[in-house]
């Protein structure tokens, strides 16, 4: 589908609710790593680690504001700001694989990380099943 057909604003409005919601959920998770990284730890059923995991889950949590961010910006204009988007995709392809990797080794239980098993893979049928940000959007 090329950017003169006239679903290309509908797609287009699709692909920003996408990307805001991805940031929202992105916002919360990065909230609760930041502010509570060992409660966090605990609702996911993770055993107490050692205070250095604190210092690692606020780092993760970094990332997860900034991509939230970065969507955020996506969701302003798609095509213009691609890259995050593209990124996105890689990040959660990441995310699913070492998820079923590590679930498949007995490291984690599904119960544990159920957010990590679908998120990944609802991000990309959301994000890389829609061509939409390839594409220039119609003019106004």
């Amino acid at each position: 589908m090329n950017a003169t057909t006239p679903t290309n604003a509908a797609q287009y409005a699709r692909v920003r609710f996408t990307c805001r919601f991805i940031a929202v959920v992105q916002f919360g998770f990065g909230a609760v790593f930041l502010f509570a990284p060992a409660a966090t730890a605990r609702l996911f059923g993770f055993p107490p680690a050692p205070g250095w995991s604190d210092w690692l889950l606020g780092m993760m949590a970094a990332r997860f504001i900034g991509y939230g961010f970065g969507l955020l910006l996506a969701a302003r204009n798609p095509y213009e700001h691609r890259a995050w988007i593209q990124t996105m995709i890689f990040v959660q392809a990441i995310d699913w694989i070492l998820t079923v990797f590590h679930l498949s080794k007995g490291d984690i239980t599904l119960m544990q990380v159920p957010t990590a098993v679908i998120f990944p893979l609802l991000w990309l049928a959301l994000l890389a099943g829609n061509r939409t940000p390839w594409t220039r959007p119609l003019e106004p």
